[in-house]
């Protein structure tokens, strides 16, 4: 769900490629052939984003500090945890800005897979990806997604340990960061369409 650190990380390719990043969480399977080829591209390059990051040291490291009982639950917190970072840190530069409204532009002109379409217009109408720089506000929007899941909102319990360990937190995002784009600069996947 960490839709600003992959617009991030596919800013240079097309609209087609940077819509499928911002969408693969809602895609499900392996076929992409319903998709545009650049989306499925883009679709593609999230996936092997998230995998690489899920497996990365520091994101090991902070999932054992979560409490176990909700730890299942940890990576999807932590992704709206590093948009924060990324928020709170870009938030004044003119980059960021035209970033932003790019992605507004094409998830409001573009329709969104059935896991999305109903976060996508509240995440544009109410500027999520701007509104992450505020820990509070992200803190909400991890208690929210909880919400759309089934049973007890497990991700609402983790908010606690999010600002407990907010500190750590930051610690291993300034780690994963630049080793995210050192791994895409070393496999070429950060030249894509």
């Amino acid at each position: 769900m960490n839709f600003l650190a992959h617009a991030w990380l596919a800013r240079h390719g097309s609209d087609d490629f940077l819509y499928g990043n911002l969408i693969a969480d809602g895609v499900k399977g392996r076929d992409l052939s319903d998709w545009a080829e650049a989306t499925a591209q883009g679709i593609r390059h999230h996936r092997r984003v998230d995998a690489w990051v899920d497996r990365h040291p520091r994101v090991l490291a902070a999932l054992q500090r979560a409490p176990r009982a909700q730890r299942r639950y940890a990576p999807i917190a932590l992704d709206l945890v590093w948009d924060h970072f990324l928020a709170r840190d870009k938030a004044p530069l003119t980059e960021q800005q035209l970033l932003v409204e790019r992605c507004y532009r094409l998830l409001a002109a573009r329709s969104a897979p059935a896991r999305l379409e109903s976060m996508v217009p509240s995440l544009v109408a109410h500027d999520w990806l701007r509104g992450y720089a505020d820990f509070d506000f992200t803190c909400r929007a991890v208690a929210g997604i909880g919400q759309r899941l089934t049973g007890p909102n497990r991700l609402a319990e983790l908010v606690p340990w999010l600002y407990d360990d907010y500190s750590a937190l930051e610690h291993d995002f300034r780690q994963l960061w630049p080793a995210v784009h050192e791994e895409l600069a070393s496999d070429g996947a950060s030249h894509q369409p």
